[in-house]
């Protein structure tokens, strides 16, 4: 597995010819819970579903079923902030039912409002209110436009701050580069996802993941939090 040879810490697994958070299918979500060393953790999504919470419940169930670490709940469809928290509420219910230790992401857009998705500065709120584990910022459209383009360093770093306030991991994703790991790392964010970046041609979607390209990134992000733990 080319992450785990590159020195991923968490193996993501998607979709993404079914958008940003595209859902994979449960037998190839266990068949790489199965490869990936018990030390490396494994998350996965359950799909850019519509706002049915009884439906987004019985996917959470269905992810965590599977073995993973981490199950990520889009929260693209919501309008209101009262509609986030019940239906995160319920999909986190559905999950740690299953596994009490699974860890449930509530996932939002950074380019909400070409999105047409609930404000991501409400999602620590959201996610603290409905049990969630951590809170997520990624991009949905994928047009080669990073998370900071549409979500400033300031909003960025009050997003992070807030999450930590309230006791939750923070990840941030959203075709990130080398230059964006380093702005993600100085805000002090749990998790960064990547993905184009350590692709073939940088292409999300066509592309291989390469332990190469996971390497040097991974090796630039440990090198960025030894530097900030010196500091303290």
């Amino acid at each position: 597995m080319e992450a785990v040879a590159g020195g991923a810490d968490i193996v993501d697994v998607k979709n993404p010819q079914e958008g940003a958070l595209g859902a994979s299918f449960p037998w190839i979500i266990r068949q790489v819970r199965g490869i990936a060393p018990k030390n490396v953790e494994v998350s996965c999504t359950i799909g850019d579903l519509p706002c049915l919470p009884g439906s987004v419940s019985l996917a959470a169930l269905g992810a965590a079923s599977t073995g993973v670490d981490y199950v990520k709940v889009g929260l693209g469809c919501v309008k209101t902030e009262e509609q986030a928290i019940f239906l995160l509420r319920n999909a986190v219910k559905a999950a740690k039912d299953y596994n009490p230790a699974v860890k449930v992401v509530a996932a939002g857009y950074g380019d909400a409002k070409r999105a047409g998705s609930i404000d991501p500065l409400l999602l620590p709120k959201i996610a603290d209110e409905a049990g969630a584990d951590v809170v997520m910022v990624d991009t949905a459209v994928k047009d080669g436009r990073n998370l900071l383009t549409f979500f400033s360093s300031k909003e960025a770093k009050r997003f992070v701050d807030e999450g930590h306030d309230r006791g939750l991991l923070v990840a941030l994703a959203g075709s990130l580069g080398k230059e964006q790991v380093r702005s993600v790392f100085a805000l002090n964010a749990d998790i960064v996802g990547l993905r184009g970046a350590v692709c073939t041609n940088g292409d999300r979607l066509n592309g291989r993941v390469t332990r190469e390209g996971v390497r040097e990134l991974a090796d630039l992000a440990k090198s960025l939090q030894n530097q900030a733990a010196a500091m303290h």
